[in-house]
């Protein structure tokens, strides 16, 4: 599989250089997987597929290796496979085996020092390999599958400098302001520009990724609450806010929830205004189509990878 998967790291910095972002989609089901390929292809957009731990649980490494080599087969555009929030060296070189061209280690809950030192043991191993690795430091409020932090902390720049001196790493994941899950912000979004001008200062040209970058699409929490749901109070990163970041070194934004919101509504939707239809195809085929459409909207809007692939 790995042969036709495109070079993650060539990705991310013709990325810095175009001033646009890859979008690193989570995926959860065969459908979302789809969904995502053809809103890339739609949009001619280079993209990542990610997978976190709990995804990987939920599926299995073996069949879901499989699974992935026919969607990459589908890609008209350059598709890289990511691992999101590998917590140790075993989990990566489980994911690796089964053919991930690009890992995240994050070390961010440890302490500085021993961040370095578990980061750089995934560069050495992955660099041996060919896989490109993404670190993190500074952490991020909010949850996202097994991510959990009530508050945040936001990345020093002299730190961040030296941690990609001292190990390696090809890309590196930043607090400015983001924060995972659906739930992100009490009050007016922010984020920390000047955080992220003076990391890109200090590391010129060098990748950076934004994790937390979901919007909130009122229209899928509209259809969520109306339909059946409970989603109450409900708050994402604006496009505008995001394409910002990504004209400023940004090359890759993690999104999930928004894809997870607009799934689960048009799902809603479609067997409320369809209550006799048992058929999955019909349902979960209509959730695939808005979803492909969220994507695109996300690449064309948010990231300004439209049109790059």
């Amino acid at each position: 599989m790995s042969q036709k998967l495109s070079d993650a790291k060539v990705m991310l910095r013709e990325a810095v250089l175009g001033k646009y972002a890859v979008g690193a989609f989570n995926f959860t089901s065969i459908e979302i997987m789809r969904a995502i390929i053809d809103g890339a292809n739609r949009a001619k957009s280079p993209v990542i597929l990610a997978m976190s731990e709990s995804g990987l649980r939920f599926a299995s490494s073996n069949y879901l290796s499989k699974v992935i080599k026919a969607a990459v087969e589908e890609a008209k555009v350059p598709v890289a496979l990511h691992l999101d929030h590998g917590k140790d060296l075993a989990l990566v070189k489980e994911v690796i085996k089964v053919g991930f061209n690009s890992v995240m280690i994050d070390g961010s809950f440890l302490a500085y020092e021993d961040n370095i030192a578990l980061t750089k043991k995934v560069v050495d191993y992955a660099h041996e390999r060919g896989v490109q690795v993404e670190g993190e430091l500074g952490v991020l409020a909010g949850i996202e599958d097994d991510v959990k932090h009530d508050t945040g902390t936001f990345t020093d720049p002299e730190q961040a400098a030296e941690f990609i001196r001292r190990t390696g790493v090809d890309s590196l994941a930043i607090a400015i302001g983001t924060s995972h899950g659906a739930f992100k912000f009490k009050g007016e979004p922010k984020l920390k520009y000047d955080v992220l001008q003076e990391i890109s200062r200090l590391v010129p040209g060098f990748p950076i990724v934004l994790h937390g970058g979901s919007s909130a699409p009122q229209d899928a929490i509209d259809k969520i609450n109306i339909y059946g749901g409970k989603v109450i109070g409900a708050t994402g990163m604006p496009d505008e806010m995001v394409r910002k970041a990504t004209q400023m070194g940004v090359a890759k934004v993690n999104a999930d929830t928004e894809l997870r919101l607009t799934y689960t509504g048009a799902i809603r939707e479609y067997l409320y205004r369809n209550p006799t239809n048992f058929n999955p195809r019909d349902y979960l085929g209509y959730a695939k189509e808005q979803v492909t459409l969220q994507v695109m909207d996300k690449m064309e809007k948010a990231l300004g990878s439209a049109g790059r692939g």
